[in-house]
């Protein structure tokens, strides 16, 4: 990525955010669309639900103390939300200043101060120490990423051996022999694969919610948001038949005794 691209990449998602900060519209467009799914406290901006947020908890496991990685976070929720859970230390990275700011700001009302950090930095270069994390949870942000296999290798290069990462995408339909072709070729292990069946149609109409709502999204947010908006929904909402959402839980392979000694505790 050059220069200038990254400037007008992350100068797209602080517009994004800056608007979205404005007004519960947005949000409110995602819980009406998921229903009793949707985590409030959490206001994620993605596939982000209560099943989800549960699963999380399950296959990370991580330890008290252990220090989990929140990789393209936004305004911080699902990572705070999941730190207070587990009673982990996160560390979340956004390309945005603005978001980070913003989940700088929400931080006190989830965790305990010192628990949580948040960065700059990209999914393909986060600036975090190699093996520095236990964890890391990437939603709905790697189909934002420039270069997916660059991401998946520097996801995998900050996680301490014997760690996972999950991570949310969509997929198509007839995907199944090329799906973790990217997350293998970085060096993961792929110890789960679940299919999110529901999530299809909830985009589905939020995206009619969108298009339903123009007039209030272009007095909310702005014309240039909207638009965004709703060249999202105009795009993808058509394909949504042939998509399916995909969780996967990957892992580093744990160093043996034999060939690595004791691994010294990340940062």
């Amino acid at each position: 990525m050059t220069e200038q691209e990254f400037a007008e990449l992350q100068a797209g998602f602080d517009a994004f955010h800056t608007a979205r900060a404005r007004t519960s519209l947005v949000a409110d467009l995602y819980a009406e669309a998921a229903g009793d799914l949707y985590p409030v406290e959490v206001a994620p901006n993605s596939s982000c639900d209560w099943p989800l947020l549960g699963a999380m908890v399950a296959r990370l496991r991580l330890a008290p103390g252990q220090l989990l990685a929140d990789v393209g976070c936004g305004t911080g929720g699902v990572g705070l939300w999941l730190a207070r859970a587990l009673a982990v230390r996160l560390v979340g990275v956004d390309i945005s200043p603005v978001a980070v700011q913003l989940a700088i700001t929400r931080s006190p009302a989830f965790v305990t101060d010192g628990q949580a950090a948040f960065r700059t930095g990209t999914l393909a270069s986060t600036g975090l120490a190699d093996q520095h994390v236990h964890g890391v949870v990437c939603v709905d942000a790697l189909s934002c990423a420039p270069d997916r296999a660059a991401a998946l290798h520097e996801m995998y290069r900050i996680l301490a051996p014997g760690g996972r990462a999950i991570i949310t995408r969509a997929a198509r339909r007839d995907a199944h022999t090329l799906l973790t072709r990217h997350e293998e070729a970085a060096g993961f292990t792929v110890e789960h694969i679940v299919e999110r069946a529901g999530e299809p149609a909830v985009w589905a109409r939020l995206y009619r919610l969108w298009i339903a709502r123009e007039a209030d999204l272009r007095r909310e947010l702005g014309d240039v948001q909207a638009e965004r908006m709703l060249a999202e929904a105009s795009r993808v909402l058509p394909r949504l038949a042939g998509r399916r959402a995909v969780v996967l839980t990957l892992r580093r392979p744990a160093v043996t005794t034999a060939a690595a000694g004791t691994l010294p505790e990340p940062a």
